[in-house]
């Protein structure tokens, strides 16, 4: 059977910690769409690390990680982090698996990406500039270089092949970068890939579960980042929600068990695009504030606002939602109340609906208000610990999403996590 575990707003949700605690649970940790855009945060004996390409799975020894077909890999950025990963004691050799179909970032790419976002002016859509769109759009447009391509005596002319390619779409569009000095790292890199386990993930995956192996998917960014059901077009290059991992690791949607779906208990967003109950005040900074709010990968300053259940309840709907898991709740302990969206009004009319197209509608959120709780969630320790005034909150969000919460996170540490029976 395989779990999925996945973020339902914009990203940043804390997926890290949770898959990290999950972990001992399962066999196999497989990432299954996404880049090195993603930023997954654990703390190990209370140091940080952030991981942007290797699955969150990675410091239980007993565990496999894999790789998927889904995930674009930029060898430059993945050989840094797995000499990070290696520099704490990590055997990766032994235990990263990744998928011979999984598609390559060449530095060509990161060109096309800076060079779209100029051509975008004021509409860009902030992107992280890693090249993971033009990445995704060669998969697409099917010339394309994959892992299995690495292993091949002519890749070399592939590459150069390719390279010449997005050259020639780069003069087009205007644009000089001199990509020379990138080549070397690119191609010592490219022979570090090659040291770990390439294999062919879709028959191997399922030759696991056959076997009885528990596999828990792991998702990158967020469902309202999704390609198809997200804030089109400020959204990334793949599927974010559980359909996504069928076709990111070549398995069949019956395998499919819990789907363990993410939320903080307030919403943020990092780049453009729609925000409904984005707060532009000082209620705003001092979420930002409290909750550390700069993205793990870029550094940017996220932007802050209330939870908005109605994208929320969409995010469960799209995803199959069978545990809601709530983050980062110790972060409105100082809050003198906090808000809940429940609806839109747009036009004139109230809607519990996801828009569209809600770039260019007017969306206006409507709010209930829950009292500042009476204790510090960081001091609690057990379901019983919580205040009423955050299990009135929590109620909420069941009652209006229909999914029950399963976990809160109430701290940055790895047993700051309760468990509600």
């Amino acid at each position: 059977m395989v779990d999925v575990l996945l973020g339902l707003q914009w990203g940043d949700e804390g997926k890290g910690k949770i898959v990290d605690f999950l972990a001992p649970e399962y066999d196999i940790i497989a990432r299954f769409q996404g880049g090195p855009n993603a930023g997954h945060t654990l703390y190990l004996n209370d140091k940080k690390v952030v991981l942007h390409t290797i699955p969150s799975g990675v410091f239980h020894p007993k565990l496999l990680n894999v790789i998927g077909n889904g995930v674009v890999i930029d060898p430059v950025s993945f050989k840094a982090e797995c000499e990070e990963i290696e520099g704490l004691g990590v055997q990766l050799a032994s235990t990263l698996i990744i998928s011979e179909k999984a598609h390559i970032i060449l530095p060509t790419h990161k060109a096309l990406d800076k060079a779209n976002e100029l051509a975008k002016g004021s509409n860009k859509i902030g992107s992280t500039l890693k090249g993971i769109g033009p990445t995704y759009m060669d998969k697409t447009g099917r010339n394309g270089l994959r892992v299995g391509d690495l292993l091949q005596s002519d890749f070399t002319e592939r590459y150069n092949t390719l390279k010449d390619k997005h050259l020639s779409l780069l003069k087009q569009m205007h644009y000089e970068e001199d990509i020379s000095h990138l080549e070397a790292d690119f191609f010592a890199a490219v022979e570090a890939l090659k040291k770990y386990k390439i294999l062919a993930v879709d028959y191997w995956l399922n030759e696991q579960i056959s076997q009885g192996k528990k596999v828990l998917a792991e998702g990158a960014q967020g469902t309202m980042l999704d390609i198809d059901f997200g804030t089109y077009p400020f959204v990334t290059s793949s599927n974010t929600i559980t359909a996504g991992l069928c076709t990111g690791l070549g398995i069949a949607p019956k395998w499919v068990g819990k789907v363990f779906g993410i939320s903080k208990a307030y919403c943020t967003r990092v780049g453009s695009g729609p925000f409904p109950t984005e707060l532009l005040d000082e209620t705003g900074d001092l979420l930002r504030k409290k909750g550390n709010e700069f993205g793990s990968t870029t550094g940017r300053p996220r932007r802050c606002g209330w939870i908005d259940l109605v994208a929320l309840k969409y995010a469960c709907m799209l995803n199959g939602v069978t545990d809601l898991i709530i983050t980062k709740a110790d972060v409105l302990d100082e809050m003198p109340q906090i808000g809940l969206c429940t609806s839109y009004q747009i036009d004139g009319n109230t809607t519990t609906q996801f828009p569209f197209d809600i770039h260019h509608t007017e969306t206006i959120p409507q709010y209930d208000y829950v009292t500042q709780w009476e204790k510090n969630l960081s001091d609690c320790v057990a379901d019983g610990d919580l205040p009423e005034n955050f299990n009135t909150f929590i109620k909420h969000i069941e009652s209006f999403t229909g999914v029950k919460i399963s976990f809160i996170s109430n701290g940055v540490g790895r047993n700051q996590l309760i468990v509600r029976k």
